[in-house]
């Protein structure tokens, strides 16, 4: 069965995925084959230049040799014992990556939406044990706009009706502020909240950067009112905002980092949440786990992702070509953009409503080589690999430009 799929073209792989998964997602229609650093090669032998990184999962490229020489090497020793025993790859992960963020503990998981439950569960837990919170009566602050997973629970707490629709009853607990108000948050705490959830930048929103000093007043409003920030680092975190977190641009620490996506390297789903021991340490044995968190295979990919960020080329990397792609898109801006948001090697750009929708220039832009996805409707959303060279950086934004200029004539179209 295997060589008979092999062998299929990609019009035949669409349609026969088409036909037998569930239709949760409605992908542009590429099915790749192979891939290395921003380069995906299809099933028909077409190369595509990847400026999605698989929503931020893949920072340091497709195929990274030093990811993969890790997963090969752990694959031919141990991949997995479960939580009921102990490995020998899991100290050093959990303390590196606890260094890494100056913190003291580590909780790890496998998906980023498992990340931001478990930090629900703990934040909730500190209320009730140390803040001295009534029982169930937890309340957590949450930002409009946000995203941060598919569970019923989070989607509870979205404002997203393609998300909601259809999955209620929701849990409570939850209070929902504006982005970027400081003083909203502040109105929403009382007694009875023990946490501010937030993206320290809302990337499925369409990158969405709050106003300067948001981040950093929020932390003081959290201090004042004796409740922990959480910061949902999946996207932004690991590189991508040019910093090795998005906070550290404010120099705000959070309580509570939840990390995903990046730290798996595109290797294999790894995801943590990580904090001190005020605050993890109301964690006890049975109180919460995971078969495959913290699994032999995730701690040797985790490790090898570390070794990059600690050598620290990612983050000056996506500094440095962060400012290119910005100067390279704001100059789109009245010429089929009507609104650019940058930070670091991201960003959303807003497609003026004239030329079509967000998903056609996507389609567009992919029949050039060039693959993009698009958000609510209007924003196309970029996230290069850290690894992408400048000519191919060049190269997305000279497709987009085209794309653009394209559409604007309706003959052309």
């Amino acid at each position: 069965m295997t060589g008979v799929l092999a062998r299929r073209t990609a019009a035949e792989h669409l349609v026969a995925a088409d036909a037998h998964s569930a239709h949760n997602y409605a992908p542009l229609p590429v099915v790749a084959a192979s891939a290395q650093g921003a380069w995906i090669t299809d099933v028909d032998g077409r190369r595509y230049l990847d400026v999605l990184s698989a929503y931020s999962a893949l920072n340091f490229g497709h195929s990274h040799p030093h990811l993969l020489a890790a997963a090969h090497d752990q694959l031919d020793r141990v991949t997995l014992v479960s939580r009921a025993f102990q490995h020998d790859r899991m100290a050093e992960f959990c303390s590196r990556l606890a260094a890494l963020c100056g913190k003291e503990l580590v909780l790890p998981m496998n998906t980023g939406a498992e990340a931001v439950e478990s930090g629900i569960k703990v934040a909730r837990r500190w209320g009730y044990r140390v803040k001295g919170v009534a029982p169930d009566r937890a309340a957590i602050t949450v930002a409009a706009g946000n995203f941060h997973g598919r569970t019923t629970t989070i989607v509870g707490f979205s404002d997203d009706p393609s998300a909601r629709d259809g999955f209620g009853p929701f849990a409570p607990g939850f209070r929902m502020v504006p982005f970027g108000d400081a003083e909203a948050v502040r109105a929403s705490l009382d007694a009875d909240s023990v946490a501010v959830l937030l993206e320290p930048v809302q990337g499925e929103a369409g990158v969405v950067v709050p106003p300067a000093g948001y981040l950093a007043e929020v932390r003081r409003i959290c201090d004042e009112a004796g409740v922990l920030l959480v910061a949902d680092e999946v996207q932004s975190g690991l590189g991508r905002t040019g910093r090795t977190f998005a906070c550290e641009h404010e120099g705000v620490v959070p309580d509570l980092y939840l990390l995903g996506k990046a730290l798996g390297g595109g290797v294999v789903p790894v995801s943590a949440v990580v904090g001190d021991a005020d605050v993890l340490g109301v964690l006890d044995p049975g109180s919460h786990g995971s078969t495959f968190g913290g699994n032999p295979l995730a701690c040797a990919v985790g490790c090898a992702v570390l070794d990059l960020l600690e050598a620290g080329w990612p983050q000056r990397r996506a500094a440095e070509l962060g400012e290119r792609l910005a100067a390279r898109l704001e100059a789109l801006v009245g010429h089929g953009l009507t609104a650019v948001r940058t930070t670091g090697l991201w960003a959303g750009v807003d497609v003026d409503p004239a030329l079509g929708t967000a998903r056609e220039v996507c389609k567009d832009m992919m029949a050039r080589g060039v693959l993009a996805k698009d958000t609510h409707g209007a924003t196309v959303r970029l996230a290069p690999p850290l690894v992408i060279s400048e000519e191919d950086l060049d190269h997305a934004v000279d497709v987009l430009a085209e794309v653009l200029r394209l559409r604007s004539v309706p003959a052309q179209r």
